[in-house]
């Protein structure tokens, strides 16, 4: 199996041209993948006078698609492992053409959310197409590669609110978004049909369906906890019974993970030599990230009456967003230069340190709107450099059979750190007496999430000392 999946991906590798073709493309589908996870975050005051119910209730509409998508990606990775990255790729973004045609027609918050955590599925597009990656590009392009992919989620989660933000100057209600959501799903899908080579290696092997539902069970208990403390109260019986079940269904999924010959989750490749540090920057970062987004959207929207904010509108929320995609995609190429220079976790720090001071901004100052443009460009950069660098840290140190799943332990434990950092600044702000106060204190957490991030990086490179920079290996490589 190993000499045929070997000489399968030495087979599948490319020319120069067909390598840009096939970088554009899985660039283009990362970024609608990313797009779709924040068009709902200007969206969400909105939703919740639509449907009459709470911010508290509407952020799931934010948190689901990140619940799904934790849970599919090392699935959906390991089975790329076994029948090919291509397929799974097309499937994922053929979920999310689906879950969006749910969305535009949902007639309840219901259908809305169950529509969305279709989308959310589309999540594992990214380990996906790093494994890809490293399968049929030459060896001098693979690093450049990861980097451009990773750095689209950064890319994409700002386009997304800028698009919310056009389609709903001159369109009413949120199902329009979802209209051009499928129309970017069918492009993707046609980008990826046309130049993304159906080869690659295929390592066999079988799904790990207990380790699945049990990792889906820890993480509803776990994010039902924290979405609802506030309203049920964090003493209350239903909070710590939540609580006590993540705590004993993460036992038992761990206990599974280590006696099934096939796991979902690799325990070495989530806590093991090297991979420890990796996640805990995926999840810190993810955390961050996420939060920032929907901190950012809710403090632009409200009425000036409410003693701060912006009283911007839904466009208001996009067009201050635009820096920030200006300098996230600036900083894809510095990261990689800086790569070159210092290595991939020194560069993780210095993005890290970065968006930390954007967010600090905002919690010194947030009352005119030059604070939300300057912030916005700070944290563009530090994410553009972050991400884009640690998508290479992530599967630098791991076989190419190895590196999908790999990937997809990264993206699981980021897009655990979105889910809950959705949940938490949902049950912060749900409430109707929120302060800006309450907006201050996230901010805070938030930068020292990311300035705890940047130190991570930095024992990291001290505890391996390995400069990071050298090119990865890829199916040409022996």
């Amino acid at each position: 199996m190993t000499s045929t999946s070997s000489q399968q991906a030495a087979d599948s590798t490319v020319d120069q041209r067909s390598s840009r073709l096939i970088l554009a493309a899985l660039a283009v589908a990362g970024s609608l993948v990313a797009v779709h996870q924040t068009t709902v975050t200007p969206l969400l005051p909105d939703l919740a006078r639509h449907f009459d119910t709470s911010l508290t209730a509407v952020s799931w509409v934010f948190t689901a698609p990140l619940l799904t998508g934790a849970v599919a990606t090392p699935l959906l990775s390991r089975l790329g492992d076994m029948y090919g990255k291509r397929p799974l790729i097309q499937l994922t973004l053929s979920l999310l053409l689906t879950g969006s045609v749910v969305c535009a027609f949902a007639p309840s918050l219901g259908v809305l959310i169950a529509g969305r955590a279709l989308q959310g599925v589309s999540v594992a597009l990214f380990p996906l197409a790093i494994g890809l990656i490293r399968e049929v590009l030459p060896p001098d392009r693979v690093m450049n590669g990861i980097g451009v992919v990773s750095a689209t989620m950064g890319v994409g989660g700002t386009l997304g609110m800028i698009i919310t933000g056009l389609v709903t100057a001159v369109a009413d209600g949120f199902r329009p978004v979802f209209w051009v959501a499928i129309i970017l799903s069918v492009t993707a899908l046609t980008l990826i049909a046309r130049w993304v080579p159906s080869g690659g290696a295929r390592h066999g092997g079988k799904p790990d369906y207990p380790g699945a539902a049990l990792l889906a069970l820890t993480l509803v208990c776990l994010l039902l906890a924290i979405s609802k403390g506030n309203t049920w109260g964090w003493t209350s019986g239903r909070v710590l019974t939540l609580f006590g079940a993540a705590v004993l269904l993460g036992g038992a999924w761990t206990l599974t993970e280590r006696r099934v010959a096939q796991p979902l989750v690799k325990l070495s490749l989530l806590v093991g030599h090297r991979s420890l540090s990796a996640n805990t920057l995926s999840l810190l970062l993810g955390f961050s990230m996420y939060a920032s987004f929907t901190l950012v959207a809710n403090l632009v929207q409200t009425p000036r009456s409410a003693g701060y904010g912006l009283g911007g509108s839904i466009l208001d929320v996009g067009l201050y967003s635009l820096p920030m995609m200006v300098t996230t995609l600036s900083a894809a190429g510095l990261a990689s230069r800086l790569a070159r220079r210092i290595g991939q976790a020194f560069t993780i720090a210095v993005g890290a340190v970065i968006s930390g001071c954007s967010f600090l901004w905002l919690a010194l100052s947030n009352t005119h709107g030059y604070d939300f443009l300057g912030q916005g460009a700070l944290q563009g950069l530090g994410l553009g450099i972050s991400q884009a660098a640690l998508g290479v840290l992530a599967v630098e140190h791991v076989p190419l059979a190895q590196s999908g799943i790999a990937s997809g332990i990264n993206s699981l434990v980021r897009t655990a750190g979105g889910a809950i950092s959705g949940a938490a600044v949902g049950a912060v702000l749900g409430g109707s007496a929120a302060t800006l106060h309450d907006y201050v204190l996230c901010f805070v957490f938030i930068a020292g999430t990311s300035w705890l991030a940047g130190l991570i990086a930095v024992a990291h490179r001290f505890a391996y000392n390995g400069n990071t920079a050298r090119p990865l290996p890829s199916a040409r490589t022996p």
